[in-house]
């Protein structure tokens, strides 16, 4: 995929991975358009990066989906590229009876949503002459930690949409990419965090980035990034490793 000259929609872009693609993009001559559900994290974005365009979206709403879609293919008709980011990580114990709120609001924002924005865009990328949506799955797609089954279930619902929609696209000029990343340092799992600012360790998101992009640079639609890799290869043994306790 090439990487400069695109008009990219990243979801979930105020924070950890999605920014870091939004400033990567940015920085190699895309327009760049982020949305978020924080009005205040949108903001202080467009002061820093007043190249970059916002819009506040709750993804887990099909309202907002249909009018984030309707907006951008509006305003921005040389849209070409889809980053399906946004994410929600919870801890779910399946033992007792869930709290079925945060069960679809984990499953809505996961899963629902690439699909829909997926739907949504589809035939417009399919008239572009080069387009690409790119999923973030992962690892945990291929080996679930126990402790937040579904957050690890719906990243392995989205390997599968990825493949489907893949063949699905497959003659057309629509390229389908499957980011898996390791555990990453960023917010994503402030659910277990008594500070919910603090990140949990894991990969440096620049460290991420740069091995990512190699893979939309050179075309390596599956493209699970360190750790990861080593999950999607070897997933029985692995299941076994990081489930011991």
């Amino acid at each position: 995929m090439k990487t400069t000259g695109n008009t990219i929609l990243i979801t979930g872009g105020t924070s950890g991975i999605g920014l870091a693609f939004a400033e990567e993009f940015l920085s190699l001559g895309n327009t760049v358009i982020i949305c978020g559900r924080r009005k205040e994290r949108l903001a202080e974005i467009a002061q820093k990066h007043k190249e970059i365009v916002t819009q506040v979206c709750d993804v887990a709403e099909a309202s907002d989906r249909e009018n984030l879609a309707s907006w951008v293919i509006s305003n921005y008709p040389n849209v070409n590229v889809l980053i399906n980011n946004a994410g929600l990580q919870l801890l779910t114990d399946l033992t007792k009876p869930v709290d079925l709120n945060r069960v679809n609001s984990e499953i809505n924002t996961n899963v629902t949503a690439p699909i829909h924005l997926t739907s949504l865009f589809a035939q417009h990328f399919s008239a572009k002459k080069e387009a690409a949506i790119i999923n973030i799955s992962s690892g945990l797609a291929f080996v679930p930690i126990a402790f937040m089954p579904v957050y690890c279930a719906t990243k392995a619902a989205i390997h599968s949409i990825t493949l489907s929609l893949r063949h699905q696209l497959k003659n057309t000029a629509v390229k389908v990419f499957e980011i898996a990343p390791p555990a990453v340092d960023t917010e994503l799992g402030s659910d277990r965090r008594a500070d919910k600012t603090q990140s949990h360790g894991g990969m440096p998101v620049a460290d991420f980035l740069a091995e990512a992009m190699d893979a939309i640079k050179t075309d390596k639609l599956m493209a699970p990034i360190a750790m990861a890799k080593n999950s999607y290869e070897n997933r029985e043994a692995m299941f076994d490793f990081m489930n011991r306790n």
